[in-house]
């Protein structure tokens, strides 16, 4: 059983030093092909940069994008370009997607059940 979601955690500065990562972790989002949740709460700067990067997670999301706690220079930034008609925006974190399974002693090939 798998993760039904993929969690993009922003933080910080979010401008044209960190958009390889943003490239890079958008394009993993992708091809998950699973719904993309972008949690925004620890930002405290955004530029075009992060703007183009939730549109293009919002534009190539087969459902919608999630964004969570955004602060209110984020919030400002998706209203003025109007991508905030691409994301549901909600101030409740939904929670880490917990649907993988416990990880149980069997499971470690150095456990105790392993032959010496």
């Amino acid at each position: 059983m798998g993760r039904t979601k993929t969690r993009i955690v922003l933080s910080g500065e979010i401008d044209a030093l960190v958009s390889p990562d943003l490239v890079e972790a958008a394009a993993e989002a992708e091809d998950a092909g699973r719904p993309v949740e972008v949690d925004a709460h620890h930002v405290t700067f955004m530029d075009s940069t992060g703007v183009a990067f939730l549109a293009r997670l919002a534009s190539r999301s087969s459902t919608r994008l999630v964004l969570i706690r955004p602060p209110d220079v984020v919030r400002f930034l998706i209203e003025v370009t109007s991508i905030n008609d691409l994301l549901d925006v909600v101030d409740d974190d939904p929670g880490v997607d917990d649907s993988l399974p416990e990880h149980t002693p069997d499971d470690d090939p150095d456990g105790p059940d392993r032959a010496a």
